[in-house]
């Protein structure tokens, strides 16, 4: 046991010097520089240095030495915690990440709780109800779901419910350049522009929870013990929700933590559709600058991130399911 978890831990730690290394190349691999991009406008490949500016801020920024010992320095400073300075923000990754990254966890982790919670009460029902209408109609739904993107599912809100009816705002995180009466007025402001990116990524994300559970509870289902519950005329609601919900739990809870991770990727598209503040459109501004620093932090977060939920998602589904080595 304790040999497989230190073969799994190798597995991580060896993923991860593979992504910090295309990390740092892959942007340098893309055409321009962060002082090529750096005052340009969107689609434009003009600058406003001259030549020499350029010769010397590629020296102070130390982008003039030899990819190797690029690459090198960039491995010390990682591993003693420095993420780099931003070149376009003049100021350091991490303190630049930090102010962004709580506006993508608060999405990432409603969004995962909510379709968890969506998927797992409808993947049990259908379940119960294997084989009916009911079941049929969840199932091709969820399916669909699935299998479309956060973003679509978010331009779609975004034109009928933002655009059309005006309901909720287009974009942003809160409401700008105002002065809010009390903590509840900006609570509930934030929750306002937070409600559609929320919705598209649960919608998204509650498919696999209902498959899932769906599945799981089919295969509880069919247990003696679940027979024996029925026969002594428990209702239906105990019997899922009680006798069986808790025996299909330990596959469900591992996917919740697992999904933390992959609704980040989705995450990203949808902040970028709804110009959230978070990690995604950091990213994309970070893209177009060119800034190699603050591309290379993102990911080593996200990276992070992502690499650790799979890790604690494996040491608690053992715990909870002991036959699993």
């Amino acid at each position: 046991m304790i040999k497989m978890r230190d073969f799994r831990l190798k597995e991580y730690i060896i993923t991860f010097l593979c992504v910090i290394t295309l990390n740092f190349f892959i942007p340098r691999l893309m055409p321009g520089d962060p002082f090529t991009f750096l005052s340009s406008e969107e689609g434009q490949v003009n600058t406003s240095f001259s030549q020499e500016d350029i010769e010397r801020y590629k020296e102070y920024y130390g982008l003039d030495k030899p990819l190797i010992k690029q690459y090198s320095d960039y491995i010390l400073k990682l591993f003693r915690g420095n993420l780099g300075y931003s070149i376009a923000y003049k100021e350091e990754v991490l303190t630049i990440i930090k102010r962004r990254i709580s506006w993508t966890l608060f999405l990432v982790i409603i969004s995962t709780i909510l379709s968890s919670i969506v998927g797992v009460i409808l993947g049990s029902i259908s379940a119960y109800l294997k084989d009916s209408f009911i079941d049929k109609f969840l199932y091709l739904g969820f399916i669909i779901l699935s299998e479309t993107p956060s973003f679509l599912i978010g331009l779609l809100l975004m034109f009928y419910f933002a655009a059309q009816l005006k309901l909720f705002p287009l974009s942003g995180g809160m409401t700008l350049f105002i002065e809010f009466s009390s903590t509840g007025e900006k609570i509930y402001d934030i929750l306002h522009h937070a409600t559609l990116p929320v919705i598209s990524l649960t919608v998204t994300g509650a498919g696999s929870f209902y498959l899932l559970a769906r599945n799981s509870m089919i295969h509880i289902l069919e247990k003696d013990y679940i027979r024996t519950a029925r026969g002594k005329g428990l209702g239906k609601v105990r019997v899922i929700f009680v006798h069986a919900f808790k025996n299909a739990m330990p596959p469900v809870i591992t996917r919740i933590l697992l999904s933390l991770g992959s609704v980040l990727g989705g995450g990203i598209l949808v902040e970028n559709l709804f110009k959230y503040p978070g990690i995604g459109s950091l990213m994309r501004e970070a893209v177009f600058l060119r800034d190699y620093p603050l591309i290379q932090g993102i990911f080593v977060v996200m990276t992070i991130f992502v690499l650790s939920m799979n890790y604690i998602a494996d040491i608690i589904y053992k715990k909870l399911d002991p036959r699993v080595n």
